[in-house]
């Protein structure tokens, strides 16, 4: 399997997609390639709108992008993939829509049989085994929140150190080590913004300037930087 996992689309100051846009160049090779993307994380966005911002940056690394709600049949569309590409938006929705059109299962197959798997924050929470570690409000009740579970850890995107300044509530870290007490056996990632997991096959890397948090409940928060090793994340 192949997967390339982003905290964030945007940095403060910059273009859509533009701080990751070389890494998915680099993903996905000189040959250009035709990806389905899933916008359904998309809320206050239409899928077209969203469809086309995507679109114009895949574009100026010469790749291709067709949006799985042209298709009459998604399940159809999700085998046919040469690659698989989910946006960031609210998860909570995301999930509930692919459990609509019925595509946990075939994109969980299709990307365990080597199609490579691109998703920012939305699109990278759903990789893990459960949606339980998003930021995000639950706008849509899903059937469960059980994912795609290609990965065996859990990711939190965007993550933060520290709270806004005039906020006295629950940190982020607070609020994973509530669901690492409930979740024993389970290794979250504290993916900080700029920051991608690069997977493939039984090996991983941190890319970006910044490290990521590691918890397991009975341990302490770990920080680890690019060039650690991260192959205890699969097993």
């Amino acid at each position: 399997m192949r997967l390339l996992l982003i905290s964030n689309s945007t940095n403060a100051g910059e273009a859509y997609l533009d701080h990751p846009k070389q890494h998915i160049k680099n993903f996905l090779g000189n040959t250009p390639r035709t990806a389905l993307f899933i916008p359904y994380a998309g809320v206050t966005i239409s899928f077209n709108d969203y469809e086309n911002r995507v679109k114009e940056r895949f574009n100026e690394i010469g790749h291709h992008i067709q949006s799985i709600h042209h298709f009459k049949d998604p399940v159809v569309a999700v085998k046919k993939a040469e690659v698989i590409i989910v946006g960031g938006g609210n998860t909570f929705y995301l999930l509930k829509s692919l459990q609509d059109h019925k595509l946990i299962k075939p994109v969980r197959e299709k990307v365990l049989s080597g199609t490579p798997y691109i998703g920012w924050s939305a699109g990278a929470n759903v990789a893990c085994p459960t949606i339980s570690t998003t930021n995000d409000m639950p706008i849509a009740q899903p059937a469960s929140f059980n994912a795609f579970h290609i990965i065996p850890f859990q990711i939190n995107p965007h993550y933060l150190d520290t709270n806004p300044d005039g906020h006295a509530g629950e940190t982020r870290e607070m609020r994973i080590e509530e669901f690492i007490k409930v979740n024993r056996n389970v290794f979250v990632v504290g993916l900080r913004e700029g920051t991608m997991l690069l997977i493939e096959n039984d090996t991983i890397q941190l890319i970006g300037a910044r490290n990521v948090r590691i918890f397991k409940f009975g341990h302490h928060p770990v920080e680890l930087k690019q060039g650690d090793d991260f192959k205890f994340l699969l097993t």
